[in-house]
């Protein structure tokens, strides 16, 4: 038997219980692995709400890193002992399971199972996001909503060492500093900033080619009128809530614009994809270009307290569980 942090039912973080669970021998293709470390997303509380609908009950989370225990027929890239990590695997809150071994991606040396479970879908989703839905290019300013979460302070370093000059929003001048110190080049505290006025002043008017935006609801129009003509908003979160049904037409009247909704798994589907992120962040992690900081560790038997945190905005960086 193994612990658990399931839900029975969609709600808020008092969903959230420890249970026990059977945890058999992998089959084929698959791997168990003893976790020492889960990664706490925005993700997993959608998941837990009901906005992302979920099959009832569901071990919570969706990344982790460990160690192998053991393989089953057909395995041949693992063996027992190896260090891995993986994500967008719902069920990642508990201390051991069975998971597909082709979604797992060989720790390097020198990246740490924290570190993994700190980044794995966080930098996954900052690498896919500036490599390929939108590919900077150096000497641009971009606007990166959140900048001081898990995912805007992997961007902010990523895009510093690619040259590219990011405005960063946050919510409280501590927040802001943070982003600050990560490479953001401009920060704005939108609580008591007009994030849409600073972002016209520092690019003299003309708006920015891109807005990369996890907060949805309540930056979506002040957002569309930071983009120059035929300029992208990258909408991926939705930490303030969805975006309301928009109306097409104001994509015209702003300037042609584009607007897209990736996510991770899309763009991590196939095993070729996988690993050629994954290699392409530990390298810029092992090169010291991204510094992966863990701000925030919760035991696994304090789910509940780890998600009311996140949700209300109290924790900036990468939060994990440990066992």
């Amino acid at each position: 038997m193994a612990k658990a942090v399931r839900y029975h039912k969609q709600g808020g973080p008092e969903v959230l219980q420890l249970d026990e669970i059977q945890v058999g021998d992998p089959g084929a293709g698959q791997v168990r692995i003893r976790h020492t470390a889960m990664g706490v997303n925005f993700v997993d509380t959608y998941q837990r709400s009901g906005l992302y609908p979920m099959q009832l009950p569901q071990v919570a989370g969706n990344e982790g890193a460990g160690v192998v225990e053991a393989v089953g027929s057909g395995v041949t890239e693992l063996k027992a002992g190896d260090r891995v990590a993986y994500t967008s695997l719902p069920g990642s809150y508990c201390e051991t399971r069975i998971v597909p071994a082709d979604r797992m991606v060989k720790l390097p040396q020198g990246i740490s199972e924290e570190q993994a479970a700190s980044m794995m879908l966080k930098g996954l989703t900052v690498h896919y996001l500036i490599h390929t839905t939108y590919p900077v290019k150096k000497g641009e300013t971009v606007l990166w909503h959140a900048a001081a979460g898990g995912v805007g302070l992997i961007a902010c370093q990523w895009l510093k060492a690619l040259g590219v000059s990011t405005i960063g929003t946050a919510g409280s001048d501590d927040k802001a500093a943070l982003a600050k110190a990560h490479g953001a080049e401009h920060v704005v505290n939108y609580s008591r900033e007009n994030f849409v006025e600073r972002v016209k002043a520092i690019t003299g008017g003309k708006g920015v080619p891109v807005v990369y935006d996890s907060v949805g609801k309540t930056t979506w129009e002040g957002t569309l009128d930071c983009l120059r003509p035929r300029g992208m908003i990258v909408s991926f979160g939705n930490a303030s809530g969805a975006v309301p049904p928009v109306n097409l037409g104001i994509l015209a009247s702003k300037g042609s614009l584009y607007v897209t909704r990736p996510t991770l798994a899309t763009h991590i589907a196939s095993r070729a994809d996988l690993v050629e992120r994954s290699n392409s962040l530990f390298e810029v992690v092992k090169s010291g270009k991204v510094k992966i900081e863990t701000t925030a560790r919760y035991k696994l038997a304090d789910a509940q307290q780890a998600h009311r945190d996140l949700e209300s905005r109290k924790t900036t960086g990468s939060v994990i569980l440990v066992p």
